[in-house]
């Protein structure tokens, strides 16, 4: 069964290979560019562990090691074709990946909001229509703060790959101001619809309860599995889009102001004209299961930052 399912994957693959892709990843020959034959060296390396290429050329997580985390990646990359296209930025000599997200409707929200303390922020259930925008990878890294604003204003040590932490909301607005002026580009924080649209998968969405699963250790760092501390970003599976970390790790601002749900179909909402709190989602390592829900709202001041509140950018 599972050699039929492979086959069958790596069939869908051939021809996912036609749509836009970035091949720093899944260039498994190093010959730049995703062809068939990078897709026949992955599905010979999953079938019979055939390795015609270093290890590291099948590291598509590129954390120095084959893990888990590679093997479902490829896996689902053989059977659902490569998730979405993405664009390298470098500042200062420092790379990072904005996955492009193509535009749509979901219903955003949590059907059961009135069940729980937790959930009461969460509905009612609405239907939100997103124009399509880019988002990072990853969350903004401690290396990536560090190339723009000079300095690493973290607390967490050992690898600059652990996502800044310690934000408030003016710190993100200065980072992003300077990140514009070094790049000419218009980088921001993704509206709460957009980050919510993107951690539910987008158009590839499968439903689940997290981002990208419904097992939360499979895709999160939070405080059953994370000893108390954040985690170096993408060391656990992405979602549907190739995205990492949308639940746990460490919260993320969104742009909005936290404000209540309404009924209303809405067409790329920005949330409430003025407040006193800005929306954070996604939960974190000092969290539990239950707020790395995609559908999880919290909110803090402008000034409020702590070790496990980050942030990740939209454009």
């Amino acid at each position: 069964m599972k050699k039929f399912l492979l086959a069958i994957g790596a069939v869908v693959a051939l021809v996912a290979l036609s749509q836009p892709v970035s091949a720093n990843r899944w260039d498994v020959n190093g010959d730049g560019t995703v062809s068939s034959t990078d897709i026949t060296l992955l599905y010979n390396y999953l079938l019979n562990g055939e390795l015609l290429y270093p290890e590291s050329a099948y590291d598509v997580n590129k954390d120095g090691t084959i893990t888990s985390v590679d093997i479902t990646e490829i896996y689902n990359v053989l059977l659902n074709g490569f998730p979405v296209e993405t664009t390298e930025y470098t500042v200062n000599g420092v790379k990072f990946t904005m996955v492009n997200v193509e535009g749509g409707t979901f219903s955003m929200g949590n059907p059961d909001y009135q069940s729980h303390l937790d959930f009461y922020a969460e509905g009612p259930v609405h239907q939100v229509t997103v124009s399509s925008f880019a988002i990072g990878q990853t969350e903004v890294t401690q290396e990536l703060w560090q190339a723009v604003m000079g300095f690493n204003y973290s607390g967490h040590g050992g690898s600059l790959q652990y996502p800044a932490e310690y934000m408030t909301w003016e710190l993100v607005q200065q980072f992003i101001s300077t990140l514009n002026e070094l790049t000419g580009k218009n980088f921001r924080l993704p509206t709460e619809a957009e980050w919510e649209f993107a951690a539910r998968g987008g158009n590839k969405s499968g439903g689940f309860l997290y981002s990208g699963s419904n097992i939360l250790n499979d895709v999160a760092w939070y405080d059953a599995n994370s000893g108390e501390e954040s985690h170096i970003v993408g060391t656990k599976a992405p979602n549907e889009l190739g995205i990492y970390d949308m639940s746990g790790n460490v919260w993320e601002y969104c742009s909005d102001w936290f404000g209540e749900y309404s009924a209303d179909a809405q067409t790329n909402p920005t949330g409430p004209e003025t407040g006193q709190e800005k929306v954070i989602r996604g939960g974190s390592w000092y969290g539990g299961a239950s707020v790395c829900r995609v559908s999880q709202r919290f909110k803090v001041p402008t000034l409020f930052g702590d070790d496990d509140i980050g942030f990740r950018l939209a454009l």
